[in-house]
């Protein structure tokens, strides 16, 4: 999936399977991070029980570079 892919979506969240290959890597990485701390991610993410969800214009901000990431 490319981020034209995820722009081109009308769903309003996706999930770590969805941008774990932009990000080069594991989708469980991102559950893990989601989890543990979030804030080290860049992009928002809601936490649903168990499930992890990215919302969608929150991570295409975050990758066109509008979000600012704090170091931590």
């Amino acid at each position: 999936m490319t981020i034209e892919d995820i722009k081109a979506m009308d769903k309003p969240y996706l999930i770590p399977k969805d941008v774990a290959p932009l990000l080069g890597c594991d989708p469980y990485t991102i559950n893990v991070c989601a989890k543990q701390c979030p804030e080290r991610l860049g992009f928002p993410v809601i936490l649903m029980g168990s499930r992890v969800r990215i919302p969608r214009e929150g991570f295409i901000r975050f990758w066109m570079g509008e979000t600012v990431v704090k170091a931590v």
